[in-house]
């Protein structure tokens, strides 16, 4: 009897145990990521560069809160096409402007701080 209290008792800690090291509340109730992604001004522009190419350029995303090399690669295959993370912005080969805009906004990225050039 006084084996299977313990084993509660364990079960009961390990839960506890895991808490955001940022805001200090449980995993299951952090928000840290919603309110980093609310706090971003997300512009997407078209640069065209050497002999004519076009690049969808996204910038303004916190890489300290989002993984840039996980979303480039999350937009490259939404997108179809080439590209890459690099100088805390993303890159992508041609001009995907609107693919790019509802994706992030899928991803949970606030519409009204997404802006489009």
């Amino acid at each position: 009897m006084c084996k299977s209290f313990y084993t509660r008792r364990l079960d009961t800690v390990l839960i506890m145990a895991e808490i955001c090291p940022v805001c200090g509340l449980p995993k299951d109730l952090c928000v840290c990521e919603e309110m980093s992604k609310e706090e971003q001004r997300i512009r997407i522009r078209l640069e065209t560069r050497k002999w004519g190419k076009k690049w969808t350029v996204i910038d303004g995303i916190d890489s300290k809160g989002v993984d840039l090399g996980n979303l480039a690669t999350q937009l490259k295959n939404k997108c179809a096409c080439g590209g890459t993370a690099k100088n805390e912005q993303v890159l992508l080969m041609g001009d995907h402007r609107d693919t790019v805009h509802e994706t992030l906004v899928k991803l949970g990225f606030p519409e009204e701080n997404i802006e489009v050039q």
